[in-house]
């Protein structure tokens, strides 16, 4: 059994397909020992890859695109979340939530954690036709201490992982007035990467992974998320099981979960965001970034 470790930049709803793919013994079947652990702080990450700890890094593709060219390689192989697992919380009603009325208004948004959220959330923003420029933001602050702050009254919107928001709605703290993860299109949010390019014996390690990743993906797919209630439970304590089986059922009818392979049209719109904050001088050609040879099946 060869091992396989995964330095992540978090434990998360929307990494499922890893987690049941251990469970459900399909990396095994791959020849594949899983383990994964979160560092903190977050980049370490980084390091773990480097120094040859962990296998591969799970986190924002962002993070490839910035440092190309600029003298490191890391190389996205395969992509576990192709859409944004947010939700922007504000004071309003669903109903009467607008986009174009977002323009003077303040949107507090984790920073500590990466740069993904608010590249997202202005992306969006640009693409509604709003200019980030008439949006005030607070984003240089952890989730938790925003989400109290914004109860407290600070700003006229938050936005946290969708886990979090139902959780807050349900509190009475506010109303998910956009589930990201639903309206927000498809990203390759969540990818899996190494330093350095693939020799042919790491590339056979990456498409055995691929594989036993895309088994996960159909599995959950394939069936509705109250028959692993306990699973679940057991996975993501920190939230009420109910709450898990209902989002990861939400999950699963709105594209959550696809494939392994990272989409190039999807890749081409996040391109364009992660150029637009500034991260990349220009867009990246895909084939310029990304291994696809491991999620060709």
């Amino acid at each position: 059994m060869q091992n396989f470790h995964i330095t992540a930049t978090g434990h998360s709803l929307n990494y499922l397909p890893e987690y049941v793919a251990v469970w459900q013994g399909f990396f095994a079947d791959e020849g594949l020992n899983v383990t994964a652990e979160v560092p903190s702080p977050w980049d370490r990450v980084l390091d773990d890859i480097g120094s040859g700890k962990a296998q591969a890094a799970l986190g924002g593709i962002w993070v490839p695109s910035m440092f190309h060219g600029r003298g490191k390689r890391y190389v996205p192989f395969a992509q576990v979340a192709a859409r944004a697992p947010l939700a922007i919380i504000g004071r309003e009603r669903p109903e009467d939530f607008a986009w174009g009325a977002l323009a003077g208004k303040v949107i507090a948004m984790k920073g500590s954690n990466g740069a993904s959220v608010g590249l997202f959330i202005k992306m969006m923003l640009r693409e509604k036709g709003i200019d980030p420029a008439t949006v005030g933001f607070v984003q240089d602050l952890d989730g938790k201490m925003l989400t109290d702050l914004f109860v407290g009254g600070m700003g006229d919107y938050l936005v946290i992982d969708y886990p979090s928001a139902v959780t807050l709605e349900e509190a009475g703290g506010g109303h998910v007035v956009q589930p990201l993860s639903i309206t927000g299109g498809n990203i390759p949010w969540s990818v899996y990467y190494t330093e350095g390019e693939a020799d042919n014996a790491l590339l056979e390690t990456h498409t055995r992974f691929a594989r036993a990743l895309k088994r996960g993906m159909d599995w959950i797919l394939a069936r509705e998320a109250e028959g692993y209630h306990d699973f679940l439970a057991e996975t993501f304590p920190k939230f009420a099981p109910d709450l898990l089986v209902k989002l990861t059922d939400i999950y699963r009818a709105n594209g959550m979960w696809t494939t392994p392979r990272i989409d190039a049209d999807a890749y081409a719109r996040w391109q364009g965001g992660i150029c637009d904050g500034h991260l990349t001088e220009i867009p990246i050609v895909y084939d310029t970034l990304i291994d696809s040879r491991p999620t060709i099946f």
